[in-house]
Order: structure tokens, then C-alpha cells, then sequence
């Protein structure tokens, strides 16, 4: 995911792909826990996506 599409999203679409990417990371973490995750590196990207939108929504509430 990039963050230029991101940017093109609204502040409603931002919030619901916060929500849909917080709930694939707890997912994610429950399958590593159990020993089911087959990409550990997933993880990691999840993170990151999840910081994206975040710093998206930050700026785009510091513009308003």
C-alpha cells in the first residue's frame, strides 16, 4: 500500500482501513502465537500499514 494512495482517500475510508488493518494485525499475531503463520515478514508490513494511515489521518487533521 502506498501512501499516495492514501492521500486520495477520505478521512471516513482512512479510519474504516485503520480498522480492517488493526483487526488483520491481531489475526496475524493469534496465527503467529499459535504457530500458523507461514510469513513471519507480514507482521511487520501490517505495522507499517497501520503507521501509514496513521500519520495520513495526523496530517490530513493538522491541515483541517
Amino acid at each position: 500500500m502506498k501512501a499516495k494512495d492514501l492521500r486520495e482517500l477520505t478521512v471516513e475510508e482512512l479510519n474504516t482501513k485503520l480498522k480492517e488493518l488493526s483487526e488483520e494485525l491481531f489475526n496475524l499475531r493469534f496465527r503467529h502465537a499459535t504457530g500458523q503463520l507461514e510469513n513471519p515478514v507480514s507482521l511487520r508490513n501490517c505495522k507499517r500499514d497501520i503507521a501509514r494511515v496513521q500519520t495520513i489521518l495526523r496530517q490530513k487533521e493538522l491541515k483541517a
